[in-house]
């Protein structure tokens, strides 16, 4: 009796160790998610896996590029995975096919998004607006069937979950994820 006694008693003590361990990294600093719809394609498909990294923005703000997940802003139970293209302050215009981007003092950029976008996506709508602070505007991959920013308005940094960190799943596909450079 006394050997299954402490048997349990090093069991639970292992297990109490791994909790400790495991949980607060879970909540706080990693969590999977896995990818449901097309809206991230051709970059992320329906069933990849992905570690979001939770830490990175409460040492930082989120970049242009970036591959978030966040709280849609009208069903916070709802999960999105969508990439950062406007950051505040700035004055964000689609029109003609084409993303454009004026900073605070009015320079403009053309958003060159041709090293993850196919060529023949198009960046559809007719739309002008200034991100206020805290505010970011983000788009799917899939430009053509995406529910993003277009059509539900800017995303609230207060949000945002994290940024992909890795794909997981499916192995052949195994990768770190990185913003591009604009």
């Amino acid at each position: 009796m006394k050997t299954f006694l402490n048997f349990v008693w090093e069991t639970l003590k292992i297990v109490v160790l791994a909790l400790a361990i495991v949980l607060p990294i879970r909540y706080f600093i990693f969590q999977p998610f896995i990818v449901k719809g097309q809206s991230m394609e051709p970059n992320f498909q329906q069933g990849n896996y992905l570690i979001i990294d939770e830490l990175s923005y409460r040492l930082r703000d989120p970049k242009r590029g970036e591959v978030v997940v966040f709280k849609y802003p009208y069903n916070p139970s709802q999960r999105y995975i969508k990439r950062i293209i406007g950051l505040p302050g700035e004055t964000l215009e689609i029109k003609d096919q084409k993303v454009r981007i004026f900073d605070e003092q009015g320079r403009e950029m053309i958003l060159e998004e041709n090293t993850y976008l196919p060529e023949e996506d198009l960046t559809t709508g007719d739309i002008r607006l200034t991100l206020k602070e805290k505010e970011f505007f983000v788009l799917g991959d899939n430009r053509l069937s995406s529910s993003d920013s277009r059509s539900w308005g800017v995303l609230p940094q207060s949000n945002i979950i994290g940024r992909v960190l890795f794909r997981l799943w499916p192995l052949g596909e195994v990768s770190e994820i990185n913003a591009p450079t604009y």
